[in-house]
């Protein structure tokens, strides 16, 4: 595992493309996988970027998730959910916003549950 600096300054923990993950990944901080994760993973507070490497074969719970890999499991968001090109999605999705590009895969049930903020 590494650590990342944002352009915003922010902190991310990194799991490379060798990595190999299989439980459960519970955590506070922004996370960044490009590797293989097998279980599931709760960021509740906190954003997941999946990368264009990563092979997810888990349920997720975050606030945010940005996705350019692969990923089967359910998602729960209570933020934002961005599908970028090429990512892929198999599960079923409950999520404040959706944003889906061109290119990107989407397979399963969605559910927008809109936000309190105005």
């Amino acid at each position: 595992m590494r650590e990342r600096v944002t352009m915003a300054g922010e902190v991310s923990t990194v799991l490379g493309k060798s990595i190999t993950v299989r439980g459960e990944i519970v955590g506070s901080e922004d996370l960044v996988i490009d590797g293989k994760v097998e279980g599931s993973i709760k960021l509740t507070e906190s954003r997941l970027t999946i990368g264009p490497n990563a092979e997810i074969f888990a349920d997720l719970h975050v606030h945010d998730a940005i996705l350019l890999g692969r990923c089967e499991g359910n998602v729960i968001a209570s933020g934002r959910v961005e599908l970028r090109k090429g990512a892929s999605l198999t599960g079923n999705l409950t999520v404040a916003r959706l944003s889906v590009e061109d290119t990107a895969y989407l397979k399963g049930n969605v559910l927008l549950s809109g936000t309190k903020e105005a």
